[in-house]
């Protein structure tokens, strides 16, 4: 689509070799740009590693290992979030998904009580995200689950998520905090490392209902969290990019991992990605060394097997 950006050859080699650690391609609940295995072929042509699957509805880790056996070369991983068409918050479907190998368990994202709660805006002319309009369907018709909390009335993360917090650790998967509020994920963060969860990404802290302040981005990286930065989040204007920019720089590169979040029909090709934000970043002065940091680096130590 001629409209899109088109990444320049500087950044596709500074991204070769990275993970796309959340892509939203078919097949899904809703329409998608682009399906999984379509994907893996660009994804090789493009020297990128490979991709997680995140789906808010269902498990991704049976579909990857078939795009994995039919598109080898490329790493398709799965994932499952822990929304009420899953159970909620369900160390069974974790503990399925992780003998499946799923690499990466989000927290609740639209059946969180900070999603469903949340009053914040969109900055003006920005694109709604896609899910909202099926979770506005599925309300109208009266399908409206239990919404997943993980802290009790004093804060204190609940039972039930430590169970789960345990079949990550065993596992060795990666704790993503989903749409939690910023005290929901500093506390889930802390329990994790206490359950010997090795690997914890802050899902896209720049996104409406998450706008965390800087202070609590570093008390998360300073507990060993990676904050992960999304190319859809300024791309489709739900934070400005000089924002975005400052917060890395504040928190340190070393703390951030890039990913896209794409596979919306209407945004750049998925593949794309990552390249587009390396660009970006150059147009902001960040090194070459600094962005490989960000999309390589950190992205294949999330995406990593368990270490023998």
């Amino acid at each position: 689509m001629s409209e899109h950006p088109v990444p320049s050859e500087r950044a596709r080699a500074l991204v070769t070799g990275a993970y796309d650690t959340h892509v939203h391609v078919g097949p899904d609940v809703m329409q998608r740009r682009i399906d999984d295995l379509d994907l893996a072929t660009r994804f090789a042509e493009t020297g990128l590693a490979g991709f997680v699957l995140k789906s808010h509805y269902v498990t991704t880790a049976e579909r990857a290992a078939v795009v994995r056996k039919a598109r080898p070369g490329v790493d398709v991983l799965g994932a499952v979030t822990l929304n009420g068409s899953m159970g909620g918050m369900n160390p069974s479907a974790v503990e399925v998904a992780g003998r499946q190998g799923a690499r990466i368990v989000w927290m609740p994202t639209v059946d969180s009580r900070n999603q469903r709660s949340s009053t914040a805006q969109d900055l003006p002319g920005a694109k709604p995200a896609m899910w909202g309009a099926l979770q506005a369907d599925l309300h109208a018709q009266g399908i409206v689950p239990d919404v997943v909390q993980v802290v009790d009335e004093d804060g204190k993360v609940r039972e039930d998520v430590r169970k789960v917090l345990r079949v990550l650790a065993r596992h060795d998967m990666v704790l993503a905090t989903g749409h939690l509020s910023g005290p929901e994920i500093i506390a889930v963060v802390h329990a994790a490392k206490q359950e010997g969860v090795r690997r914890v990404v802050v899902t896209h802290p720049e996104f409406t209902s998450q706008r965390l302040p800087v202070d609590e981005q570093k008390e998360l990286a300073a507990a060993g969290a990676l904050l992960e930065r999304c190319y859809t989040t300024p791309y489709t204007g739900k934070v400005g990019w000089d924002d975005l920019f400052a917060n890395i720089r504040a928190v340190g590169v070393e703390h951030s991992v890039l990913s896209s979040d794409l596979g919306q029909p209407f945004n750049p090709p998925v593949e794309d990605g990552l390249a587009l934000f390396a660009d970006k970043l150059l147009e902001a002065g960040f090194s070459d060394d600094e962005i490989r940091t960000m999309a390589v680096t950190n992205s294949r130590f999330l995406a990593a097997a368990k270490a023998s």
